[in-house]
C-alpha cells in the first residue's frame, strides 16, 4: 500500500483481506437483492368451461409474499377470484441486504484509507481501534443477518412450495379438477447468497485478530 507522502509499504493482511470483503459483500446482496422468481401453475377445470389455463406468478425481493397476487378461475362459475400467497419476509431480506451494502462501502472505505492514508489511520491509534470495534460489529451482523436470512429461504421456499399453492386455489381442491405445476421456481440464487453471507462472516471474524494487531492494545500488551 501507499502512505499519504507517496512512499510504498508492504500491503497488510487488513488491506488484503478488505479487497475480498469488498467482492463478497458484493455477491451476498446482488444474489438476493436482484432476486426474481417464478412460478406457473395450470387449471383444467373438469365441467369443461376453462381448460388448460396457465397462471404466472411472479414474486421477488424483498419477499413480501402476502402482497403477491392472482387470479385463478372458479370451476363452477365463469367469475374469478383473487388469491394472495402466504407471509412477509421482507425484514430478514432487507436486514441481509443492508448488512451487504454498509460491510461494502466500508470496506471500499478502509481500503482507501490503507492504500492513500496509512501514517494517519495508524496516527494515535485511532483508526486501528475503530477499525477493530467495527471489524467485531460486522462480523456479529454479518452472522445474525445470515442465520436470519437462510430461516427466511426456508420459509419462502415452503410458502411458494407448489403443492400449497395450488391448495390456494379454490378450483384445484376440489377433487374433480385437475391442477398442475408447470414451472417451479430456481432457488440456486438465493442459495448462493445465503452461502456468500457465512462466508462473510467467517472473513469478517478472521480479520478480527490481524486488526487487533494493528492497535495499541496489541502493541503496548495491554489485553495480553
Amino acid at each position: 500500500s501507499s502512505s499519504s507522502s507517496g512512499e510504498t509499504t508492504p500491503v497488510s493482511p487488513p488491506l488484503s483481506a478488505g479487497r475480498v470483503a469488498l467482492i463478497f459483500a458484493i455477491c451476498a446482496f446482488a444474489t438476493c437483492g436482484g432476486y426474481h422468481g417464478y412460478l406457473q401453475v395450470k387449471v383444467d377445470c373438469s365441467a369443461q368451461r376453462q381448460n388448460n389455463l396457465s397462471i404466472n406468478i411472479d414474486f421477488g425481493y424483498p419477499f413480501r409474499l402476502q402482497q403477491i397476487h392472482f387470479k385463478a378461475p372458479l370451476c363452477d362459475t365463469s367469475r374469478e377470484e383473487v388469491v394472495f400467497l402466504n407471509g412477509d419476509f421482507s425484514a430478514a431480506a432487507q436486514f441481509f441486504v443492508t448488512v451487504g451494502v454498509l460491510a461494502f462501502l466500508y470496506s471500499f472505505f478502509a481500503t482507501f484509507v490503507y492504500v492513500f492514508y496509512q501514517n494517519k489511520y495508524l496516527k494515535n491509534n485511532r483508526g486501528p481501534l475503530v477499525d477493530f470495534l467495527v471489524t467485531v460489529t460486522f462480523s456479529l451482523m454479518w452472522l445474525l443477518s445470515s442465520c436470519c436470512w437462510a430461516k427466511s429461504l426456508t420459509d419462502i421456499k415452503a410458502a411458494t412450495n407448489p403443492t400449497e399453492v395450488l391448495l390456494l386455489i379454490a378450483s384445484c381442491r376440489e377433487k374433480e379438477n385437475r391442477c398442475a405445476t408447470t414451472q417451479e421456481p430456481l432457488w440456486s440464487r438465493l442459495n448462493t447468497s445465503t452461502v456468500f453471507g457465512f462466508l462473510n462472516a467467517i472473513l469478517w471474524s478472521g480479520n478480527i485478530w490481524f486488526v487487533f494487531k494493528e492497535t495499541g492494545w496489541y502493541k503496548t500488551g495491554v489485553l495480553m
